[in-house]
């Protein structure tokens, strides 16, 4: 277990058990609706969608105050307070909450789990209502756009018309840029952070090393191992630890395990060292596996790859109807999601005139700093959207 008031410097909140942790917001319970039929971009037609989702804080009577948060890949609707179930914090406790940087207090705050994923919404894992049987592979592809529109059809099931600001990490961030794109009159303000237009060749690599482990695993079947005794759970804890090693950095790394062991040599180990680093990676895989589906893991890491903001579309034509204001903000540190894909989106959006303020913060942790805590990242997002409510509500 982890002390509550240890800095702790890589993500997933969900991932651990944090001893004597509080979170300002108590108990939170994400709730599922289910909507009628959604046509996907691949042109499948959903007989029904379930969308699960975590509201936060009062609706504003003018309905004018909603931040909608954005997960990345491993997050779910439960963005933040304790999981009734589990008592796990949600996945951005700390940046979401009374005076956090989205404060509850002040906005409205939406999360819905992503179309794909196993954290309530559709995705892979539910029941096909035309078989009876989970869709497994039989699933359609899913992409970030119907992600998007997913949130779109809930937000129309809520009864809200616009949005005061979508913002999000990662893969979240590619939602909340769609969002300004494909939505422009539903939509104030974007803060996507540590994100990209479209994925690198060695973005792409490492999510295709994650997919290989998966499904080479003998105990995936062809993604229909709902109703096998096993899952292929070494295949997603292997997929686990590719990724969270790209989650990190080199500093933050060394500072945590340099080349530390583990414990001393036991008589059973095949080599004689066992190093921190190497249980560490082997917790996260064996904490992942517990709660994340495989398939959905295929599902949204191969949304990611196909995602292209553009879609071979001139820059002006993309960003002409846009009105948003940006905040977009990256990490020095990040070697995932470097800054420079984060600069050639703000050369883009300033090329179209669009308001855009831009921050690399020079953290240490890498792509996670957007999960950790991070005061610097946690006041510049507290300020902006501060600012930019005040003065929506002044015009």
């Amino acid at each position: 277990m982890e002390s509550a008031d240890k800095n702790i410097q890589e993500g997933d909140l969900q991932d651990r058990v944090i001893k004597e942790y509080h979170s300002d917001l108590g108990v939170t319970a994400p709730q599922v609706v289910r909507l009628p039929g959604f046509r996907m971009q691949s042109g499948y037609e959903l007989p029904e969608m379930d969308v699960s989702y975590l509201t936060l804080g009062q609706l504003s009577a003018r309905k004018d105050n909603v931040v909608l948060v954005c997960h990345a890949l491993s997050g779910d609707a439960h963005v933040a307070g304790l999981h009734p179930r589990t008592g796990r914090p949600g996945w951005w406790d700390f940046h979401v909450g009374p005076g956090k940087a989205v404060d509850t207090n002040r906005f409205y705050v939406i999360c819905a789990n992503v179309l794909g994923g196993c954290g309530g919404s559709t995705g892979p894992s539910s029941i096909n209502p035309a078989t009876g049987k989970p869709y497994g592979t039989e699933f359609p592809p899913v992409t970030i756009r119907d992600m998007v529109r997913a949130q779109v059809a809930l937000l129309d099931y809520l009864g809200i018309e616009k949005i005061f600001c979508a913002i999000g990490g990662s893969m979240g961030g590619m939602q909340a840029l769609v969002w300004a794109t494909d939505y422009p009159e539903r939509i104030h303000t974007c803060v996507p952070i540590a994100t990209c237009m479209a994925h690198s060749a060695m973005q792409i690599a490492f999510n295709e090393i994650g997919r290989q482990a998966i499904m080479t695993d003998p105990h995936w079947h062809g993604g229909f191992y709902y109703d096998k005794p096993t899952r292929p759970e070494h295949g997603l804890a292997v997929a686990r630890m590719v990724g969270h090693v790209t989650y990190l950095s080199e500093y933050s790394m060394h500072k945590k395990f340099g080349r530390n062991l583990q414990r001393p040599p036991q008589p059973e180990d095949l080599f004689p060292e066992f190093f921190s680093v190497e249980s560490y990676l082997q917790h996260q895989g064996e904490s992942f596996v517990k709660r994340f589906d495989p398939n959905s893991y295929l599902y949204i890491t191969k949304a990611l790859d196909r995602f292209d903001l553009l879609e071979n579309r001139p820059v002006r034509e993309v960003f002409k109807p846009v009105k948003a204001r940006f905040l977009v903000i990256s990490f020095e540190s990040d070697w995932l999601y470097p800054p420079a894909q984060s600069r050639e989106l703000v050369k883009h959006l300033k090329r179209s005139n669009l308001q855009v303020t831009y921050l690399n913060l020079n953290t240490p942790y890498g792509h996670d700093s957007f999960l950790i805590k991070n005061p610097e990242f946690s006041r510049a997002v507290s300020q902006f959207l501060a600012v930019v409510y005040r003065n929506m509500l002044n015009k």
